[in-house]
């Protein structure tokens, strides 16, 4: 007898609001969420100017990081896919996934939940393929990477000292 995977929580999935750049400030400084971001959040200001690049992003593209809200429309975080933003290292002019959720939200299935309807709509997008540039530390991370059927392609330096990223890619064609 084989047992069927857990249900996935219920999500959705919206563009960034004015709100969401505090409700993102707020979910994110936390140092175990940051860990692998330079180990504590940024500024108000860089969420305010990161949520209208997410807005733009969306209406020019037809996808962006969108703001994970839980059932009861409690803000989590954000999952969805933007173009790959340095020039000088990683995988330039690739479309990237990502997810970041806070901390109580961590092992619950709601990034593997949001990622998915994040495919879906990129696929709908006509995105042929996405990466994911994971720490090599970010365990959970690459775990829900591979639950999504992303391969590890390639590793790589960031310009941050001694870490090391994993790219992984997924093909998107139907």
């Amino acid at each position: 007898m084989s047992l069927a995977p857990p249900a996935l929580p219920v999500v959705q999935l919206r563009v960034p609001t004015d709100e969401d750049a505090v409700a993102w400030h707020r979910v994110f400084d936390d140092p175990e969420v940051m860990e692998f971001f330079g180990g504590r959040s940024s500024e108000l200001s860089m969420y305010d100017e990161w949520t209208a690049r997410q807005r733009r992003h969306d209406a020019e593209l037809g996808f962006c990081l969108w703001t994970v809200l839980d059932g009861n429309g409690e803000v989590l975080g954000f999952t969805g896919a933007q173009p790959w933003p340095h020039t000088s290292y990683g995988p330039v002019g690739e479309i990237e996934i990502g997810w970041r959720l806070a901390r109580p939200a961590w092992g619950r299935g709601y990034a593997t939940a949001a990622a998915r309807i994040t495919l879906e709509r990129l696929r709908a997008a006509g995105v042929e393929r996405v990466v994911a540039t994971i720490d090599a530390l970010n365990e959970r991370s690459i775990a829900v990477a591979r639950r999504l059927g992303m391969e590890q392609a390639e590793s790589f330096t960031t310009p941050r000292a001694g870490q090391e990223a994993r790219c992984f890619r997924l093909e998107l064609r139907r």
